[in-house]
């Protein structure tokens, strides 16, 4: 089954839980450990994405120890060096609320043969970045969506869906210290028929709670599976204990 179909037929039951790793040579220590441990707490899928410092060897190196542990191995790249056909599948990134044309089509246009011929699958997803936004907000040079404005979320979801996107993509940054905003997350939801990552900021199986309740499909981390995996594992029976968004709305 391709990796789209499967974020299809699973988000349908139940919220996913990805764990992001940088390919960034200097944060791979551990790496095949910290892969392995948040296999056993229960992740659905290993992403391998960066802005800064990508490195294909490292990234490769992702993959490899992902399918050691049977987890589908997702590309999240920021530019072409982040590539490989080696992975499952591949999130086809166009930053919908940047002020460069470069990061909304300029390097999609520059990969876009070379990942024609690497045969890998590719998921076209609405990446919109809500304040703080972080380095990724910083570098991708993002018109960062207010924390008090649910409604211009709602607009550039929309706006991926209707250009043909298989997935929407709400990051606050990483590092950052408070998630996204439940309201936006809700509002985005209640408009969008296509599956709502959710990524930035979730440290607590508290926060992840919330954030699957207003209804994420998938959510993201990557500081905390960088930095402390261990606190992956209640992150993760959060996730898995919360019910869907859509079985909740129907029971409203």
């Amino acid at each position: 089954m391709h990796v789209h179909d499967w974020i299809l037929n699973e988000t349908k039951k139940r919220t996913l839980h990805f764990s992001l790793f940088d390919p960034d040579p200097k944060k791979m220590q551990l790496i095949e450990k910290k892969i392995k441990l948040v296999g056993e707490f229960g992740t659905d899928a290993i992403l391998i994405g960066g802005s800064t410092n990508v490195s294909k060897k490292s990234a490769e190196k992702i993959i490899y120890f992902a399918n050691q542990n049977k987890l589908p191995s997702i590309l999240f790249p920021g530019r072409i060096n982040g590539v490989s056909k080696k992975a499952s599948a591949l999130l086809f990134m166009s930053l919908l609320n940047s002020r460069n044309p470069k990061w909304i089509t300029g390097i999609q246009a520059e990969a876009g043969l070379m990942i024609k011929k690497a045969d890998i699958e590719t998921i076209p997803m609405g990446y919109i970045i809500v304040e703080p936004g972080g380095k990724v907000g910083k570098v991708g040079k993002a018109n960062l969506i207010k924390r008090s404005e649910p409604e211009k979320a709602v607009g550039y979801a929309i706006a991926a869906q209707l250009m043909g996107m298989k997935l929407v993509y709400l990051e606050g940054g990483s590092g950052i210290l408070e998630p996204i905003p439940e309201k936006i997350i809700s509002c985005v939801k209640k408009e969008l028929n296509i599956p709502l990552i959710v990524g930035g900021g979730i440290r607590t199986p508290k926060q992840a709670e919330k954030i699957a309740k207003a209804g994420a499909d998938i959510i993201i981390t990557g500081t905390v599976s960088e930095e402390n995996v261990e606190n992956v594992r209640e992150i993760i029976r959060a996730i898995k204990k919360t019910k869907k968004w859509a079985m909740l709305m129907k029971s409203a």
